[in-house]
């Protein structure tokens, strides 16, 4: 097996002999003059004309129907931290053919340079020859202000960071719990980090926002940050709109103190920080037979053998060399695919849950090394996407009902 310094050389290497991973195939031939007159002018104009009169037609005629932005600021790249939109280039390319390879969705990195200008309105305006926007490895909390800013733009935009994450971290609970035995109503959870997807992930279990008879939140959840236990009262909070709403709607125990104190009688730990915060004598002091998702990567915040030794039932992280692989591309295809199929105007939280549902059911005997499908299993995009499609419809925001 490669080690990391193997794989970081191979990487180098197959990007520098391709230049990136992307390029742009012609869907139509160019042999003829004939050709050329239907491609391109004159009879290109028809198309123009149909479109110009009624803008929706676009999903008809180009390739907006079936098209996604990756769209990063590179000030939070997984693993990284600020990069830059330079250095974002190689990751949202990779986004890219993930999109191509598991959903068929074409889709084209868009790096900003700038991470002080209006991201919005610059968004607002490539908008009309995508399909859908996935914000990416954009740092809270401008993340949560840019996603709600374009929410009605009239196409699905996503961060992924925020929500695929909590879709797969919903999903896999479920299951868990399927092979625990545990009640999710009654689970107690504690969170590290308070960023984008920690945010997203309490918002889901909690259902805060959401109306929603599917919605089933758990008993209870503590979130923390770098500064511990996030509650009422800590005079920080003011600062950041998003962990002031935490402090008013998770932790109905109201306790204080650190990382440690909030895992203290906990059923699960879920890790969306930074490596090693755990340990194994934290993990024995948790509920019996608990469901540790350590999700910081490539180093999670504890090994898989650490969280064992310390009495977990069920272990899960963002790596590929460990069983139960929490990683998003079980989530993000499937959405933007059941999205674009449905013509969506927007991804709702309905739409999330029907996609972690989805998720959840496509493994039909969770046990507790295998919570959640192969990563590199694509029916799992089928069924996430007929399961957004099919919610779309039914909450009204689809243009395509067929």
């Amino acid at each position: 097996m490669s080690g990391p310094n193997d794989i970081y050389a191979e990487s180098l290497a197959l990007h520098e002999q391709h230049r990136g991973k992307l390029e742009v195939r012609s869907k139509v031939p160019i042999h003829t003059r004939h050709d050329l007159s239907l491609a391109y002018t004159p009879g290109v104009a028809e198309v123009s004309r149909k479109i110009a009169e009624e803008p929706d037609q676009a999903f008809r005629y180009t390739l907006k129907g079936n098209s996604v932005a990756v769209i990063s600021d590179g000030s939070a790249v997984l693993g990284l931290g600020n990069i830059g939109g330079y250095g974002a280039i190689p990751v949202m390319e990779g986004k890219a053919i993930l999109f191509k390879e598991f959903a068929g969705i074409d889709a084209f990195p868009i790096c900003f340079h700038s991470q002080e200008g209006d991201l919005v309105e610059q968004i607002k305006n490539i908008a009309p020859v995508f399909g859908g926007i996935n914000l990416e490895d954009i740092a809270a909390p401008r993340c949560f202000t840019i996603e709600e800013e374009l929410q009605d733009i009239g196409i699905p935009v996503m961060h992924d960071d925020q929500h695929g994450t909590a879709v797969v971290v919903l999903a896999a609970l479920i299951n868990a719990c399927r092979a625990t035995g545990k009640d999710f109503t009654h689970l107690r959870i504690a969170v590290s980090g308070a960023g984008a997807a920690g945010y997203a992930i309490a918002r889901l279990l909690k259902c805060l926002g959401i109306r929603n008879r599917a919605c089933i939140m758990v008993g209870d959840l503590i979130v923390c940050d770098r500064k511990g236990i996030i509650c009422k009262g800590r005079d920080d909070l003011f600062e950041n709109y998003h962990k002031y709403i935490l402090a008013h709607e998770t932790n109905t125990g109201y306790r204080t103190g650190t990382l440690a104190d909030a895992l203290r009688d906990a059923d699960v730990f879920i890790g969306v920080s930074a490596p090693g915060l755990v340990t194994r004598e934290m993990v024995h002091t948790m509920a019996p037979d608990p469901i540790v998702l350590s999700l910081a990567n490539p180093v999670p915040e504890i090994m898989p053998e650490e969280a064992h030794a310390g009495g977990a039932a069920v272990v899960g992280t963002g790596r590929s060399d460990y069983p139960n692989q929490i990683n998003n591309v079980l989530a993000f295809p499937g959405i933007f695919r059941g999205a674009l199929d449905a013509g969506a105007s927007r991804i709702t939280d309905e739409m999330k849950l029907a996609a972690a549902h989805a998720l959840a059911d496509y493994v039909k005997k969770p046990t507790r090394s295998r919570i959640l499908p192969n990563v590199l299993d694509k029916g799992v995009t089928r069924a996430v996407a007929e399961a957004v499609r099919a919610e779309a419809v039914a909450c009204g925001c689809a243009r395509f009902v067929a």
